[in-house]
């Protein structure tokens, strides 16, 4: 679906919120193929990403942890890397 969405299930420390909205933010302007909102654009945008950063938090809290910690590193972690 979207190669630069990264798996946050199994991460060491768990996902911030941050990450999850990042996400949720990528996933929506994929789907929607929104990549700057404007005026008639930001209102169902935001909605849209709260509500799936909202399913998202669940999710991660309910599933089982991973046996494998995940592949990739999220791209907010990456960043703190390189400026640390």
């Amino acid at each position: 679906m979207c190669r630069n969405i990264t798996t946050l299930r199994g991460l060491e420390p768990s996902a911030t919120n941050d990450e999850i909205e990042a996400a949720a933010r990528q996933y929506i302007r994929k789907v929607t193929g929104v990549q700057k909102t404007s005026a008639t654009t930001e209102d169902a945008f935001e909605r849209a990403v709260a509500i799936v950063a909202e399913a998202t938090e669940r999710a991660l809290a309910e599933l089982p942890p991973r046996k494998v910690p995940p592949k990739t590193v999220p791209p907010l972690r990456r960043l703190q890397k390189t400026t640390s």
